[in-house]
């Protein structure tokens, strides 16, 4: 599965799909990513979460109001590079 949160990702299998392939992504690539330790990459989810609605807006997309499994794989994907 390729890095694409913005693919329809509607369930648990879906989600854990991306999970694994984000990983992979790591492990191939990680060092170009922005957020390399734990550390770095919950604090750059924490503040991708907090700072979504203004991505949403930007992107022409709306927030999901009760979140979703795409919000959820678009928010670990961002934290690879949001600081």
């Amino acid at each position: 599965m390729p890095l694409a949160p913005d693919d329809d990702i509607r369930s648990r299998e879906d989600l854990i799909a991306f999970v694994h392939a984000l990983h992979q992504d790591f492990l191939r690539r990680g060092d170009e990513w922005e957020n390399q330790t734990l550390d770095s990459y919950l604090s750059g989810l924490a503040a991708w979460m907090t700072d979504s609605e203004g991505w949403y807006r930007n992107s022409g997309k709306e927030l999901p109001a009760a979140g979703d499994w795409t919000f959820l794989a678009r928010a670990l994907q961002a934290a690879t590079v949001y600081e």
